[in-house]
């Protein structure tokens, strides 16, 4: 099956090595702007590629190693959080050893520090990645939840001034590359549950200890709302580390007052993270609606069967047949039908 796909993919002329890139700081806005223009050229012939949406927590990750499994395939991330170098655990960034061998770009690449990186700057730097991997006669998949780095990277008419989701501009449905849409859908009620478990889940893996960490080496307070301290759990954790400094893992123990105040500072931003991160998925949900709406072909595949099964405790083996039967399976096909 690879290899009769894959010679659906022609060589795509010069190539751009993404290690290589202008760092983010170093970005000239008239500069991105052209050489964006320039890509797009090359792109006439408009390759095709597989993009995988979704809310955060949704299975977006697990989905395209299992389609990167079965086509030649590279993946692309698109969430606005995971392009960046450092917290890997909070940022829930794919594990090395999930990603099965499979070449990840744009996931854990930049400094925070340098700057916020925009829209203009992933559509730069995702299309020379699509570039490359359609040199190498590979199926790019892009994959994230941050649908404005989607919209910014897939729209031929993209104005990087106009933030289309904060507003009543009309979605652009003429795409610089032959799409595929995969959204995988979970009922908003089964998400929030697994979402909330998940939270649990991370901070049982180190997630507390890592922005512990991450604290400590903070310097500079000034920058707020900016790359990492944007990610979900950084914001809700400042009070609790600035009256506890240090890696304080023990939360639920101790008699004394200032154990029972950091006690509570610290389940605090614990609901505060779960409420977020609900909201995010909401929002997400949201965005997507208008795409769908103002017509983009997104295939729905809904996942809330196997999201339900593993909730409610069954083995490994039983929610993985389902998701298997309802999600993976389905989404081979459409992208066979895609490429065929």
């Amino acid at each position: 099956m690879k290899s009769s796909l894959s010679i659906i993919y022609k060589n795509c002329g010069n190539k751009f090595d993404s290690l290589s890139l202008i760092k983010p700081a170093a970005f000239r806005k008239h500069r991105m702007e052209y050489a964006a223009t320039a890509i797009n050229r090359r792109h006439r012939r408009r390759d095709k590629i597989v993009v995988i949406m979704g809310a955060t927590g949704s299975g977006k990750s697990r989905l395209s190693i299992d389609l990167a499994s079965r086509f030649p395939a590279e993946i692309i991330n698109s969430d606005k959080i995971q392009v960046y170098r450092g917290l890997d655990i909070t940022t829930n960034k794919i594990r090395f050893h999930d990603r099965l061998g499979v070449p990840h770009h744009l996931l854990g690449e930049f400094d925070s520090s340098l700057g916020e990186f925009t829209p203009s700057q992933y559509r730069y730097h995702a299309s020379s990645a699509i570039q490359q991997i359609a040199g190498r006669r590979k199926l790019p998949l892009v994959v994230g939840g941050s649908n404005s780095f989607i919209y910014a990277l897939l729209a031929d008419r993209f104005n990087p001034d106009v933030e289309l989701f904060n507003g009543s501009d009309p979605v652009c449905t003429e795409l610089r590359y032959r799409c595929c849409f995969l959204w995988v859908d979970v009922s908003l009620p089964v998400l929030n549950e697994y979402l909330i478990k998940r939270v649990d889940q991370m901070l049982d893996s180190g997630m507390l200890d890592e922005l512990a960490q991450y604290y400590e080496s903070e310097i500079n307070e000034s920058e707020i709302n900016t790359g990492l301290r944007k990610a979900i759990g950084v914001p809700e954790f400042r009070r609790y580390f600035r009256m506890f400094p240090g890696r304080m893992k023990d939360t639920h123990g101790g008699v004394g007052e200032d154990d029972q105040v950091r006690r509570v500072v610290y389940e605090e931003a614990v609901r505060a993270i779960k409420d977020n991160t609900c909201q995010l998925a909401n929002r997400q949900m949201e965005k997507i609606l208008r795409l769908k709406g103002e017509g983009w072909d997104l295939q729905k595949l809904d996942a809330s069967a196997a999201f339900s099964a593993a909730l409610e405790g069954e083995s490994a083996d039983g929610w993985s047949g389902i998701w298997e039967r309802q999600v993976v399976e389905p989404s081979v096909k459409i992208v066979e039908r895609f490429l065929e």
